[in-house]
Formats: structure tokens, C-alpha cells, sequence
């Protein structure tokens, strides 16, 4: 034991030396570099052929690369491409190496699961995996940072962003953002299969009005610190190196030029050592704002407010050395964002070895990993969630005679990757499987496969169901792949009507007439609308969009080889004007209980309040069931610990997974409180028969929460727990006192 304090206490002094050193020598190097030099530093351009936002062709590029006017790149990928940029730096007076970036959001070249539908798997470990896969084959690549996770909490399906954060849960969403940080970041920045990750959008952006993308955020600051603000605090417990700050403004004040958010919380209280980068050009979209009055002015406030990078806007590049000339910004606070951004390049070891991301050899070996796929294939299984199989419809056997696979989902291969995928034009899709090839590999010799496209995504053209059900008619069971466009869902993709597109569900109706057996198979980025399919089809299964490896996902899915064990983690609402609808909601002085108890109550006239599929919610192929709820006492004080077990036994037929859900509720305060929150799950494999006693540990952070002074407090009073499969399937139920110390 003396041995390893010995071993722990000398590497801390290393590390303590190695910063040290570092500081040192950015103090040497900013004391060598002009004014325009430091600038330079501060800005970002992209790569012109891969623009991610309203692109303008700057002809100069690399002459200012040359010339040390240049900090960072995004959208330049491939260890060649990085190296001949990488160069041009080499060349300037001081020789200060590029950054460069890309929105690696899931996955590089495997791409995995939509970040949402990850979400659903509730699996931390694996999700961590994914985010580790993604960043080995970036940095292979020559990428140093990534643009990723994105962390916002988003209880409004219509914006099309949901697809890329970890749903309406701040505690659910706090684990996923460590996890990928932790995955990205891997054991150190500078180790060569790892990149910068970027937490993002600094903040609130998930709840921007109308779920219009872009759009004003306006909400209490109790919320905003209990809700919106956790998230970002996991990923600096995490050691994230980078944070971005959002396009809305916040309560009448640009993120991008709100020191509250960046100085006061993220930069002091947080003590957060990174460096912010704006979002796409969003410091000259303070004009537009109405809050700079021109580009000038835009940089002076946002630099200011502590944004440090300036990505694409041109605004640092064109009046900053200007702004400090006439004293109007000191050259200190430009001294200090440089400083943020040299310490990122010396820990990625850029100073060293400026092109040891730039290793062809490297990457040939990274993007043809064939295990990185086989993960892929594990998350998205586990991101799928059962929504029905009431008839036991599934598994599927793999001696059925004939399998009618219809829909236009069912042979696209890029359609699978979703939204945000990285397009790498020096590679064909022939590694992306299809849905049907999936199911080709999956069935016996014995089976017969059958196609029909059937219909579009959208529009109103019928011709193709004349076909589609004859193929079904021949069937022993149809297979229906629907949904919305991969690029239906994503950042500028909005949406008023959020119900499946087109005709499809009309499609399904025609389809149920041939009295077939019939499984349905949903893709997309958000929460859809299906009521029809929802109340009158039997089988439901929401795929979301799965990535590389959808096909051979969704045929272990369906034959079994592995059992759903996905949770929402989004709400699914009946309708658009239940929005925004999520489950921690708080009550009101007239609470219904139930979508019959209207009468002057807080409900709709027209529309029942509950959702179509609540959070947490996700079926399985077996069961499992709840009992021996056992507390170690029933009162606790502030500086205790109380713990809660139970049994989970799989009484169904097949092994599975279950994620089981901890949810609580302070019954009285000093401000209103949820109606319960969660704050604790795990994810248990069980064999048939099989029992294990689940135990969840109950402390002070748990109870706490901050009141109308914004006080981090915990107050005494009766706590209701509940223990359950989602978070309208509560199992089990119990209570205790939270005593005064």
C-alpha cells in the first residue's frame, strides 16, 4: 500500500511539472508573437469543400496560414490532406501548428447509432466505446478535435437537434455526457488514437421557442442551473478540453457574448481551463441579433464575454488587433484565449511532432478495423426499443417459409447512417449494411425473401401498393420498414408536424387488410408521431437510424440473437400541442390523475395529457419482475447514506437485459419540485429464473436541489421512491424521512 501512495504521489508531481513546463513555455511564446500573430490564433475557417454552416470562399487562406493568421481548420479530414495544411504552418514565423476539427458525431467511418438512439441503450460502457472507436478512427485521420457531444437537454421533438443530444433527462443526459467525453478523450490528450472533444451548445439551446433551431431561449435561472446546466458541469468533471457556445440567446443576451455563462460560470465557478469556440458565425450573428451593431462591435463583446475562438465569422481576424489598439478590448484578454489555445496544442503534443495525426500507415490500419464494426453492431442492437409485440410476434423463426420485406427503408444503404455522418468521399458504401441485406444473412437457406418498395418516404404516390401487397399476400409475415428521411432530423431541420411523413401510414392500413402478420419497423432521429400504427398494429419496433451496421442489427433484433433491451429517452407525445411534454414535470395546484379526470383540471379538452410512449419505456422478449423492496432505514440525515435493494428476477423465457429505473420525489419544498426525478439506473443481464438483488445508494447530492437563491441545499422532509421499468411503470414503491442534522 505505502508503494502505490509512493507511485501515486510521484506521478502527481510529474504531472504537476509537466503543466508547469507548459505554462512556461506558452509565457515564452506569447512574449515572442506580435499582436496580429495572437489573432490569428483565434481563428477558425473551414476547409472549402466540406462547409457545415453558410459558407464564404476565402481566398487567402493559406497565405494566412503562411503568415501565423490561422489557429485552427475544420472540415479538412485524411492524414494527407492535414499534413499538406499542417505544412503551409510550418512555414510561418513561428512555426505554431494548426488545430483541426470535424463534427465526428457518431462515429468516423463506422458509423454508429444517431447520439439519441445510443441514448436509448442506456448502456454507459458501451456508449463510452463508441465515442473511444470514433475517436481512433479520427485522429488516425489527422482530426484533432471533434465538435462533440453535444449535451443540450431537449424536451421539444419538433427541433431537429434531439437527434444529436441524450434526450429530456438531466441525470440520464449527465452520465452520457461524462461517458463520451471519457471516450473521446481516452487516458490523455496527445495519445495519437485520441481527440478533443467539445461540449456543446453552451447553453440552452434544446430549448429554444417553438423548437424552431436557432431561436430565442428564454427560462428562470433555477432552471436553467437545475435543468440545462448539470449536463455541461459532467463534461468538466470529465476533463473536457473544449466547449462551444450556442447560436440563441439566453433570457436577451447572445450566448456567444454572455459573460455570465462564459466568465462567471464556466470560466470562474467552474475553473474550466479549455477554450470556448463560437458556433458557425454566430459572433456576426449577434447583428442580427439587434445586439452588435456591426462585426466590430460583435468581436469586442464576444471576446470580452470570454468566447476565445472565433469560427468562421472573420470577425477577430478583421478587428481585433484594431479593437486593442484603441484600448477598447485589453491585450491581456486576448493574451489569455491564446494562452487556452496554445496549452490544448502543447498537450496534444502539436509543438513536438506537428504531424503525428498525419500517418497514412495509421489510418489505413484504423478504418479498416473490422472489431470497430462489430461494436457498432452491439450499440445499435441495444439502441432498438420494442414498443409493442403483443402478439409474440417476435423473435422470428429462421425456418419461416416466406418473409415479405416492404417499405423504403428497406435497401438504401446511406440512409442508415443518418444525420451528421461523415462523409468520406475516398470510401464506397459497400460497408454500410443494408437493412435488407441484414435479413439476407440472417434467414435460413429454407426461407424465401420477398420485396416491394411499396411507397416513398413522402409525397402521395400510390402506384407501388398494388405490388407491395400482392408480395405480402405470398408471406407467412410482412416486415415493414418506415419513417422519416435520414436528413429529416438534424440541425436546420425543424419540424411543425412531427407525424410519419407522407402516406405511410396509410401504406400500413392497406397492408393490415391482407390480414398477414405484419412487424413494423420505424427510422428516424426524433420522437414521431404514429398513432394509427401505435393503437392498431400489434409489433412496433423504433430503430431510429442505426448507422454502419443497421441491417445486421435489426435482424438479430428480429430473430432473436439478441433481445431488445432499449429505454426512451425521449417522451413520445399523441400530438404536436402536447409540446414540449416530458415526465418531470411539476404539479399543479389542479393535477389530473389519470385522461379521465378532466373536469377543471390542468388538462386538454380534445386531447388526452398522458404520451403515446413515456420516458424510460422499452419492451423486451421476456419478463421481469420487481419484489422484496428493502430500505436500510426509513430516515436518514444530510450527512448519511440510506440504501435501497430489491430483487429483479427474469421470469420470462429468454436472457435479457432490463434497465432498471430510480426515480424519487421530495413531496414538500420550499420551491415546487418534480413530480419524480431520476436518479438512478443500471442495466442488468439476467438468464431465465435467474434473480439478482439490485442495490441503489441514496446520499445528500441526490436530495438536493437549488431554491429561489439559487443555493445548492437539500431540505428536510418525506422523500417518495419508486423503483420501475420506465417511469410510468413504477414496480415497486416505499418512503423515508430526510431528518435535520
Amino acid at each position: 500500500m505505502k508503494k502505490c501512495f509512493i507511485t501515486l504521489g510521484l506521478l502527481l508531481a510529474s504531472l504537476s511539472y509537466a503543466q508547469k513546463n507548459t505554462e512556461q513555455k506558452i509565457d515564452a511564446l506569447l512574449q515572442k508573437m506580435t499582436l496580429e500573430e495572437k489573432v490569428g490564433q483565434l481563428n477558425q475557417y473551414t476547409n472549402d469543400a466540406n462547409p457545415t454552416g453558410p459558407l464564404v470562399i476565402n481566398p487567402n487562406k493559406e497565405k494566412e496560414i503562411k503568415e501565423g493568421k490561422l489557429g485552427s481548420m475544420l472540415n479538412v479530414m485524411g492524414a494527407d490532406r492535414t499534413r499538406k495544411y499542417q505544412e503551409l504552418a510550418m512555414q510561418s514565423r513561428m512555426k505554431i501548428p494548426l488545430l483541426f476539427g470535424l463534427d465526428v458525431i457518431h462515429g468516423y467511418k463506422i458509423t454508429f447509432p444517431l447520439p439519441l438512439a445510443e441514448a436509448a441503450s442506456w448502456d454507459l460502457p458501451l456508449i463510452e466505446q463508441s465515442a473511444r472507436i470514433a475517436a481512433t478512427e479520427a485522429a488516425a485521420s489527422g482530426v484533432h478535435w471533434t465538435f462533440a457531444p453535444m449535451v443540450d437537454i431537449a424536451r421539444d421533438p419538433r427541433w431537429g437537434r434531439v437527434m444529436e443530444g441524450a434526450g429530456e433527462d438531466t441525470f440520464l443526459g449527465s452520465k452520457i455526457a461524462y461517458a463520451r467525453v471519457k471516450g473521446f478523450q481516452g487516458n490523455q490528450l496527445g495519445d495519437v488514437t485520441s481527440v478533443m472533444a467539445c461540449a456543446k451548445h453552451f447553453v440552452g439551446y434544446g430549448a429554444a421557442v417553438g423548437g424552431r433551431d436557432y431561436n430565442s431561449v428564454d427560462m428562470s435561472n433555477r432552471m436553467l442551473w437545475e435543468t440545462y446546466l448539470p449536463p455541461f458541469k459532467a463534461t468538466v468533471d470529465a476533463g473536457v478540453a473544449t466547449f462551444m457556445n450556442s447560436f440563441n440567446d439566453l433570457n436577451g443576451i447572445p450566448a456567444t457574448a454572455n459573460a455570465y455563462l462564459q466568465r462567471d460560470i464556466l470560466k470562474g465557478k467552474w475553473k474550466f481551463d479549455g477554450f470556448i469556440v463560437s458556433d458557425w458565425s454566430s459572433i456576426n450573428e449577434m447583428i442580427a441579433h439587434g445586439y452588435a451593431k456591426d462585426s466590430k462591435d460583435a468581436a469586442a463583446k464576444a471576446l470580452l464575454a470570454g468566447n476565445d475562438m472565433d469560427m468562421e465569422s472573420s470577425a477577430y481576424r478583421n478587428y481585433l488587433v484594431e479593437l486593442v489598439r484603441e484600448g477598447k478590448v485589453p491585450e491581456t484578454v486576448v493574451d489569455d484565449a491564446v494562452r487556452r489555445i496554445l496549452r490544448k496544442k502543447f498537450e496534444l503534443g502539436l509543438f513536438d511532432n506537428p504531424y503525428k495525426y498525419c500517418d497514412l500507415k495509421r489510418q489505413e490500419k484504423a478504418l479498416n478495423n473490422l472489431e470497430h464494426a462489430k461494436v457498432a453492431r452491439e450499440m445499435a442492437a441495444k439502441s432498438i426499443v420494442l414498443l409493442k409485440n403483443e402478439q409474440n410476434i417476435l423473435p422470428l423463426s429462421k425456418d419461416l417459409k416466406t418473409i415479405a420485406f416492404i417499405g423504403p427503408m428497406v435497401k438504401p444503404k446511406r440512409n442508415n447512417h443518418g444525420f451528421w455522418a461523415v462523409d468520406l468521399k475516398e470510401v464506397d458504401s459497400s460497408y454500410i449494411v443494408s437493412q435488407w441485406e441484414g435479413l439476407e444473412r440472417k434467414v435460413g437457406k429454407n426461407t424465401k425473401l420477398l420485396y416491394a418498395k411499396g411507397c416513398d418516404i413522402e409525397g402521395n404516390n400510390r402506384s407501388g401498393f398494388e405490388e407491395a401487397i400482392a408480395v405480402a399476400k405470398q408471406s407467412d409475415v410482412v416486415i415493414v420498414s418506415i419513417g422519416e428521411r435520414h436528413d429529416m432530423s438534424g440541425e436546420a431541420k425543424s419540424r411543425s408536424n412531427i407525424h410519419l411523413p407522407g402516406i405511410q401510414e396509410e401504406f400500413i392500413q392497406e397492408l393490415q387488410k391482407t390480414g398477414k402478420p405484419i412487424v413494423i419497423l420505424i427510422n428516424a432521429g426524433r420522437p414521431l408521431i404514429f398513432n394509427w400504427i401505435a393503437d392498431n398494429m400489434p409489433t412496433i419496433v423504433y430503430t431510429w437510424w442505426l448507422g454502419s451496421e443497421a441491417g445486421n442489427a435489426i435482424a438479430d433484433i428480429l430473430f432473436g440473437d439478441y433481445n431488445p433491451s432499449g429505454k426512451l429517452p425521449m417522451t413520445f407525445p399523441r400530438d404536436e400541442g402536447q409540446i414540449p411534454l416530458y415526465y418531470n414535470h411539476f404539479s399543479t395546484g389542479r393535477p389530473s390523475k389519470d385522461d379521465n379526470d378532466v373536469v377543471y383540471k390542468s388538462t386538454y379538452i380534445d386531447l388526452p395529457s398522458s404520451p403515446k410512449f413515456a420516458f424510460g419505456y422499452g419492451l423486451s422478449y421476456t419478463t421481469f419482475s420487481y419484489t422484496d423492496l428493502k430500505l436500510s432505514s426509513d430516515k436518514m440525515k444530510s450527512n448519511e447514506q440510506l440504501s435501497i435493494s430489491f430483487t429483479l428476477t427474469n421470469s420470462g423465457k429468454y436472457m435479457g437485459e432490463e434497465v432498471v429505473q430510480l426515480y424519487l420525489k421530495d413531496r414538500f419544498g420550499s420551491v415546487v419540485r418534480p413530480v419524480k426525478e431520476l436518479k438512478g439506473f443500471q442495466k442488468v443481464k439476467l438468464n431465465p429464473g435467474e434473480q439478482k438483488t439490485i442495490t441503489f445508494t441514496i446520499d445528500n447530492e441526490l436530495l438536493s436541489f437549488y431554491n429561489d437563491q439559487l443555493q445548492w441545499i437539500s431540505e428536510p422532509g418525506t422523500f417518495d421512491i419508486m423503483i420501475g421499468s420506465s417511469s410510468q411503470d413504477i414496480r415497486l414503491q416505499s418512503s423515508f424521512e430526510l431528518m435535520p442534522n
